[in-house]
């Protein structure tokens, strides 16, 4: 019997069922299935949560697509995977999220290049900047964290309907619980709070991975759309925030003392991207106490995330400041 059937097998005993019940297993990356020949897009994944996600895919036998700003520092993240499992699948490819243009262009070029995809890893992010707008004139963290992947979504999502059990995994927040969408002040014209628009940006990731799953099914696509989130991970996403007061609280007290390594950080969303029994529109986070630490469980999405009308509102507005309309396959 495999590791991952061990797995599955001891997800259908119960817990305390009675003497000698095997209790189920918690997962870790060594029950990622053989990924030989399948083909994963990472965004962001030149470093934190997106080059854990890397290494463990590529160690599995993926052919990995880094989707990465900065293409040295790309480069770099591949040398180092490459380095430690000689032979890995790795490509790096440019890609500015906050930039519609570079997500179209990128798209365009990966197209071309495969006529199939099996996984998208919705995973890069913006936490806290000040106040600042995008090539099209969007805040930032919003354009960064949701826009750019809602539209990288819907222009790749053919190619993923023609993939092997084919997935979109969106990496969110257990800030998402503590975000509005403003759909009045979007982009913060009238008031802006650095964590709250991050708040509403990945609320937005929770709203757009949710909703997609409900069209998804409703068209028949073969594509799962799966969302995870990493509970507190130490990443230079705290720590390269422009913001002070949130870099020092974040990324150098509440860090150090509860933070968890990048590597089980990842869990959540290698587990969407990869478990055989992950379910399309279930959110998985880490299983310790507040979500902060552990690894990978079934977790509650906000009611915000779930609302058909916050869903119906966000996705006819991502399309229309995107120009991406979506047509499942």
């Amino acid at each position: 019997m495999t590791e991952q059937q061990e797995h599955q097998q001891g997800q259908g005993q119960g817990q305390g069922q009675g003497q000698g019940q095997q209790r189920p297993r918690r997962w870790t990356a060594e029950l990622i299935p053989d990924l030989t020949g399948r083909v994963f897009v990472v965004t962001g994944a030149n470093s934190g949560l997106g080059l854990a996600t890397t290494r463990e895919l590529a160690r599995r036998g993926g052919h990995v697509v880094l989707a990465v700003r900065d293409g040295r520092k790309g480069r770099a993240a591949a040398d180092s995977v490459a380095a430690a499992h000689p032979g890995a699948l790795l490509d790096v490819r440019e890609l500015d999220l906050a930039d519609l243009d570079s997500v179209r262009d990128f798209a365009r070029k990966l197209r071309a290049e495969h006529p199939r995809l099996d996984v998208l890893v919705n995973n890069a992010g913006v936490m806290a900047p000040p106040r600042t707008l995008s090539a099209q004139g969007h805040e930032l963290q919003f354009a960064a964290n949701h826009l750019g992947h809602f539209a990288l979504t819907g222009l790749l999502l053919d190619r993923l309907a023609a993939g092997r059990d084919p997935r979109v995994v969106t990496v969110g927040s257990l800030e998402h619980r503590r975000g509005r969408i403003d759909f009045d002040d979007l982009h913060g014209e009238r008031r802006y709070s650095p964590m709250g628009a991050y708040r509403q940006a990945k609320l937005a990731n929770t709203v757009f991975g949710y909703a997609l799953q409900e069209r998804l099914a409703a068209a028949g696509s073969p594509v799962r759309s799966v969302l995870a989130h990493p509970g507190y991970t130490a990443t230079n996403l705290q720590k390269e925030t422009p913001v002070a007061f949130v870099r020092f609280v974040f990324g150098r007290v509440l860090g150090p003392l509860l933070a968890q390594p990048a590597a089980v950080g990842a869990l959540p969303q290698l587990y969407a991207a990869t478990a055989p029994d992950a379910e399309g529109g279930a959110l998985y986070g880490p299983d310790g106490p507040g979500e902060l630490r552990g690894t990978p469980k079934r977790v509650a999405l906000a009611p915000a995330a779930t609302d058909p009308e916050t869903g119906r509102r966000l996705w006819e507005l991502s399309e229309r400041l995107t120009g991406v309309r979506y047509e499942p396959a």
